[in-house]
Formats: C-alpha cells, structure tokens, sequence
C-alpha cells in the first residue's frame, strides 16, 4: 500500500488515473469482515476471527495517505484529477467494518 501511494504521488507515472480505482477496490475490500460477522455465533467463528486484520491495515494505510491522493486531486490534468476527486468523495462514504 505505501508503494502505490508513492507511485501515485510520484509526478512521471504512466499509470497515475488508474491508480484511484485500485486504491478504491482495496479500500473498499471487506470479505473477511463479512464473513466474520456472519459467523461469529457458529462454531467456526474463530478461523473467521484472525483474517480480518489486513483489510483494517490496508484501510489505515490508505487513509493515511490521504494528502497524496489530495495532491493528485487538485492535477490540471483532468485525466489524474478525476479519478481522485472520485475516490476522495467514495473515502468519505465507506462505511466502517461491522463489529467482530
């Protein structure tokens, strides 16, 4: 996650517009939380319990960059720009995890 938040805040990269999308979809990602939440009365809860983690991580570190992702907003490259004003916008409506 810290190399495509470099990548992206890196001023020569060929693939910078679709750089949003992809920090998007990880963002977004919450399988494990999911399926821990769907199980968390039956007796299998506990392989569910210890997946989770890395999409919180991966959350954290994408918020955190957040400044780079801003950089990249305020572009006058319009082709740059958009995909992170669109992300940005998609940042603030991700819900939280459910509760394990």
């Amino acid at each position: 996650m810290p190399f495509l938040l470099e990548l992206l805040g890196s001023p020569h990269v060929a693939c910078k517009a679709e750089l949003p999308d992809l920090l998007g979809s990880i963002c977004r990602a919450d399988q494990w939380h999911s399926a821990a939440a769907a199980a968390q009365d039956r007796k299998h809860d506990a392989s569910f319990q210890q997946q989770p983690g890395w999409e919180a991580e991966a959350r954290t570190v994408v918020y955190a960059g957040r400044s780079v992702i801003e950089g990249v907003a305020s572009s006058v490259r319009p082709e740059e720009a958009t995909p992170a004003r669109k992300f940005l916008q998609e940042m603030d409506c991700i819900p939280p995890f459910p509760e394990l």
